[in-house]
């Protein structure tokens, strides 16, 4: 056992032997939920916290950091569905200026929706994954207010 690994053997006793250390203890974030994000056409939602709505993941699966800062929206309707993002799914996003072809959180003209973000000639615009939608370009304002970094769906 102690060549495979699985006893440790202590120094200077006959037959003393403890466990090694097993993996660390996962980081867990306890990250918020701040309400409702349309995946369909904007609309003027406000996302506000709820107290006793947040989920905890371990930040190594998300691939983050322990202290980054997170926040989650969940998903209400079918315009992700081809970027296999569900009605009533949970997205995790980060408050980041985002790179073309990333999933964001945006404000477009005063209304929130998530989209993929893209830009055409240097034009930043939101795309649907879903051919039922339009792409949508901004008339006055296009503020991003997170960059999707993981997903959470709720077993059916």
């Amino acid at each position: 056992l102690e060549k495979k690994g699985a006893l440790t053997r202590q120094p200077g006793k006959a037959r003393a032997f403890t466990l090694p250390p097993g993996p660390p203890k996962p980081a867990l974030l306890s990250i918020p939920v701040f309400g409702v994000i349309p995946a369909g056409l904007p609309s003027a939602n406000q996302q506000e916290i709820e107290p006793d709505e947040t989920v905890s993941i371990d930040a190594t699966s998300l691939g983050l950091r322990r202290n980054a800062r997170i926040f989650g929206l969940r998903v209400k309707g079918d315009s992700m569905i081809d970027a296999n993002i569900l009605e009533d799914d949970i997205v995790f996003l980060s408050p980041r200026e985002p790179s073309p072809g990333q999933i964001v959180a945006a404000l477009i003209d005063g209304e929130s929706t998530l989209k993929r973000f893209l830009q055409k000639h240097g034009q930043p615009f939101l795309r649907a994954e879903n051919p039922h939608y339009p792409d949508l370009l901004p008339a006055a304002e296009l503020i991003i207010q997170g960059v999707m970094v993981g997903l959470l769906r709720r077993a059916a």
